[in-house]
């Protein structure tokens, strides 16, 4: 039994080694939140956590604004990801770089996220976050903004970053790639991106009845 442990213990640590030495370049399929995104990796999705930064929860005030955010910057491109570790819900916690910017110090400086390093020990994010509250810019214009972490401690139940549902993100990855699937109704769909996809990319007109050129309405906000 503890040979087992052992050998566990070493792959567990060889993964984790590789993971946080691994930098690539890679397409960003989808942003699940204002600090979370799947990108392609060698044909495979790879969710990614923005690390030292924590956006608010998707059902929290300002969670769509913040993602929106993420998604006007990283959507559809190629990303740099500097990969830190991996984290205990499986996913790649890393920092992104677009064309010499970086993402996770430019969601602080919009005001899209709350800095989260170890001892609020990275200095530039600090002052960033300092600035867009001085402005006050994005959700620090808001009269009390919650952190995230508060606001889950007090919505244990709710389905939060650390547990998205694997249809959202199965979802959110095959209609981005080069295939369309067999959904035909906005019901199917898990997000804007993916309804866009199979509207321009798969043809389904049924996502777009009122013939707007914007699938799902619920979903992206067209015309009702």
């Amino acid at each position: 039994m503890n040979l087992l442990r052992a050998l566990i213990c070493f792959a567990w640590l060889g993964i984790a080694g590789v993971a946080q030495g691994a930098e690539f370049t890679a397409k960003v399929l989808a942003v699940l939140d204002g600090d979370t995104v799947l990108v392609l990796r060698n044909n495979r999705p790879v969710k990614v956590r923005l690390v030292e930064i924590d956006a608010p929860e998707k059902a929290q005030t300002f969670g769509e604004t913040s993602r929106r955010s993420l998604s006007d910057m990283v959507l559809g491109k190629q990303v740099q990801v500097s990969s830190q570790a991996m984290d205990k819900y499986g996913r790649m916690v890393a920092h992104l770089g677009l064309d010499g910017l970086d993402v996770n110090a430019e969601q602080i400086r919009r005001g899209m996220a709350w800095e989260y390093s170890h001892f609020h020990g990275n200095k530039e994010l600090v002052a960033l976050q300092e600035e867009a509250m001085q402005v006050p810019r994005g959700l620090w214009a808001l009269s009390d903004p919650m952190s995230p972490w508060e606001w889950r401690k007090l919505h244990p139940n709710v389905d939060d970053k650390s547990h998205v549902a694997a249809a959202t993100v199965a979802g959110a990855a095959n209609p981005l790639g080069s295939g369309c699937g067999g959904k035909k109704y906005c019901s199917e769909m898990a997000s804007c991106e993916e309804a866009r996809h199979y509207l321009t990319q798969c043809g389904i007109k049924t996502l777009d009845g009122n013939r707007d050129g914007v699938p799902c309405d619920k979903l992206c906000g067209g015309r009702k």
